[in-house]
This record gives structure tokens, C-alpha cells and sequence, in this order.
């Protein structure tokens, strides 16, 4: 046989391999690490998902709980599984696009695929009720009259919250002193006690506080505003929609996890994420249910990385 049709008959075999194994896949459980304590948002989306995909995939799901490094623990585990569909990860984005320009983490985006991801929530800007805006753009506008004096909290140095403000605040011209709390249910606490000008963190936290009147909530760090939060405004009625960064939660895979397996699982979590429960879960705890593919996720992935990663240059971050 000559050495060409050596090659053809190869990869002929190789492809119908291929196929025969997505045929074929799931034939046992499937593992789903989530890199996050029991009982947080992540993980009670994760379990849902989980859940409605079973049904699916017609295989038992088995959730595990890897917690450490702000999500860097359990991602570095499911990376480095067999690459064979049968271990995914449910992540949030923070470790993935913010937590690597501020920490030397043992994963490259190279390294991971997204099969899809399930939707988002937005962060919040907020400030006391007397402060002198009644919306994002009369806060924007306060904050550039008056640089650096205002002090505005989030949940971490390099975290995803602060580089969502410094990206709006970069496009805006305005300068801010950070200041960083433990998570966003801290920096609610410091705000409401006067200790911090503005909040800026996820909706629960602050949620009752506004509706109550003892803040009043801005600006969104989405390009959409929120019905949850009426008075504040989406990026995209400021003319920054291009600055967005959210919180958003979504499924990924070692790299090297064979096409055709991705693509059935990316179909079979895609449905998941579309019922009615995953879409009431999601609901219930303030977040936009928008599923996306493998396709947009990954370019959001890879959007949001190289924008992170310049703002935490532009603020002077460095990896730890």
C-alpha cells in the first residue's frame, strides 16, 4: 500500500473512532467539579444544571465540591483529568479572566474549552441616598469632577469586581480609591456604616438595603440595566457597552477532550440550561438565565481575559 493511501485509511479509521466513541458517550457517570464551598451560588446552579442534565444525557451526574484559591483549586483539578468528557468543570469566570492577572495560577487559557455557559448576573455600583446622581451618568459625571475623592468598595484586589469598575472607570475618565473587603456581603456591611462611599459588588448583598432606601444603586456593570435594581443604569444607555463584565457561570473541559464528545455535551447542557428549573433557580437568586454555546463563550472568554488583563496593567497589579 502506498504511504498516501496509508494516510487516508488512517485517518478514515481514526474518524469513525471518533464517532463511534460520541455514539458511544456517556456510558458511566459523569464527574461535575465545582471549585466552590457547598451551598453558594455557583454551587446551586452547578447542582441544577447538573440535574436537568441527567435527564438528558441519561447518565448520573456526580457533583464535587473542590473548593481553595478562589476557584484555582478545583479548575486545576479538572484540568488536568483524563480529557475525556467524563470530568467538567461548572465554573464562574473570576478564576478563569480576572484571578490570573493577579496570581500566578498553575492553568493557561490554552489549557480549557467551554462547552457553554448558562447566564449571568451583573455587578452594582451604589451610594448612600443623599449622594449628589440620581443616575450612572450623573454618578460618572461626580466622580470626574471630583477625582479621587470618593471611595468605592469591592471583594478583592484583582478580583472581577474591581476590574469591571476600573474598565467603566478607564472609558470614563474617572478616579476612584478602592478599597477591598473579603466578599461583597463586607463590603454591604462597611458601606452601610458610613466606612465607604459607594458599593460596588453582586445584587443580593445590597438588594433589601435598596429597596428599604438606604442605597441607592446607579450604576450596572452590564450593558443591559436590571429590573431588579430599576434605578440603575446599563452601560449601554451610557454609549460603554463594550466595557461589560459580569459574573457569569459556565461549564468547561480539558483541552484536548475530543470534538465530537464536546459537541454532545455542549447539546445536552444546552437543553439543561433552558428548562424551566435551571431558568427559576436563576431567577430566584437575581441573575439572567442567557445560555450560549461553545462558540460565543469562548469568545467571550477570550475577550474579557485580554481586557482584564490590561486594566490590571493599567492599575498596576501585579501576580503574587
Amino acid at each position: 500500500m502506498k504511504p498516501t493511501h496509508r494516510l487516508i485509511v488512517a485517518a478514515a479509521v481514526a474518524s469513525t473512532s471518533l464517532a463511534c466513541a460520541a455514539a458511544d458517550f456517556p456510558e458511566r457517570s459523569i464527574t461535575m467539579i465545582v471549585p466552590a464551598a457547598p451551598g453558594g451560588g455557583t454551587d446551586t446552579f452547578g447542582r441544577k444544571v447538573a440535574e436537568a442534565a441527567e435527564k438528558i444525557l441519561n447518565q448520573t451526574i456526580s457533583v464535587e465540591n473542590r473548593g481553595g484559591g478562589g476557584g484555582t483549586v478545583g479548575i486545576t483539578q479538572a484540568l488536568i483529568a483524563k480529557p475525556d468528557g467524563y470530568t467538567v468543570a461548572f465554573v464562574w469566570n473570576s478564576p478563569l479572566t480576572a484571578i490570573p492577572h493577579s496570581l500566578n495560577v498553575p492553568y493557561k487559557r490554552s489549557d480549557y474549552a467551554a462547552l457553554m455557559s448558562i447566564g449571568y448576573s451583573a455587578y452594582t455600583i451604589c451610594a448612600a441616598p443623599d449622594f449628589p446622581a440620581k443616575n450612572g451618568a450623573e454618578l460618572l459625571a461626580e466622580l470626574k469632577k471630583n477625582p479621587g475623592k470618593y471611595t468605592l468598595g469591592n471583594d478583592g484586589v484583582g478580583g472581577t469586581m474591581q476590574l469591571a469598575s476600573e474598565r467603566i472607570f478607564a472609558k470614563a475618565g474617572v478616579k476612584v480609591r478602592p478599597v477591598t473587603f473579603k466578599g461583597a456581603g463586607d463590603t454591604a456591611k462597611a458601606f452601610l456604616g458610613g466606612h465607604i462611599d459607594l458599593y460596588g459588588g453582586s445584587i443580593p448583598p445590597i438588594q433589601e438595603h435598596a429597596r428599604a432606601g438606604k442605597a441607592k444603586c446607579l450604576l450596572m456593570t452590564s450593558a443591559d440595566a436590571n429590573e431588579d435594581l430599576p434605578g440603575a443604569s446599563g452601560l449601554k444607555e451610557l454609549g460603554l457597552a463594550d466595557e461589560e463584565t459580569v459574573l457569569w457561570w459556565g461549564l468547561i473541559v480539558p483541552a484536548k477532550t475530543p470534538q465530537a464528545v464536546r459537541d454532545q455535551l455542549e447539546k445536552a447542557f444546552m437543553q439543561a440550561a433552558a428548562t424551566e428549573s435551571v431558568k427559576s433557580i436563576m431567577g430566584s437568586k437575581g441573575a439572567t438565565n442567557k445560555p450560549l454555546g461553545a462558540a460565543p463563550t469562548n469568545q467571550l472568554l477570550d475577550k474579557e481575559n485580554a481586557a482584564l488583563e490590561a486594566v490590571a496593567k493599567a492599575v498596576g497589579i501585579s501576580k503574587q
